[in-house]
């Protein structure tokens, strides 16, 4: 079994694969749009992302751009967390992915002898970072 994140977006799907793709250094691949789907759109979604998967070390999630008939609201239920053992990658990512977003805990040593840090990137999409340091 495999459990993987699918992200949503509106209409900015291929800019924050872009972004994800720069920070984590991995390819976008599986680049399909609504245009050759048979799939009930307005004509001004068919260049928008209909499936996409971002892939490299350490790093696979999918996204798409959500349909017209699909509600997107930003939720906290769910973050996104990277774990790491370097400290460096991990206030170089931390540095990377909170840019233009909203920090909720700024990257520190915390209690449990690890480096963390918790934030709203710039698409919405909450993440946090865990960077072991024993």
């Amino acid at each position: 079994m495999k459990v993987q994140a699918y992200l949503a977006f509106d209409g900015n799907c291929q800019e924050a694969l872009n972004f994800y793709s720069n920070v984590f250094d991995a390819e976008i691949k599986n680049r399909q749009t609504y245009a050759d789907k048979k799939i009930d759109v307005p004509s001004s979604y068919r260049d928008r992302l209909q499936h996409a998967e971002l892939k490299g070390k350490g790093v696979h999630f999918m996204a798409y751009d959500a349909a017209p008939d699909t509600p997107l609201t930003e939720g906290t239920k769910i973050h996104l967390s990277i774990d790491l053992t370097d400290k460096n990658e991990a206030q170089d990512i931390y540095k990377k992915l909170s840019s233009g977003g909203r920090i909720h805990h700024e990257l520190r040593e915390r209690e449990w002898n690890a480096l963390f840090g918790r934030f709203t990137d710039q698409y919405g999409i909450n993440w946090m970072i865990n960077c072991d340091l024993s």
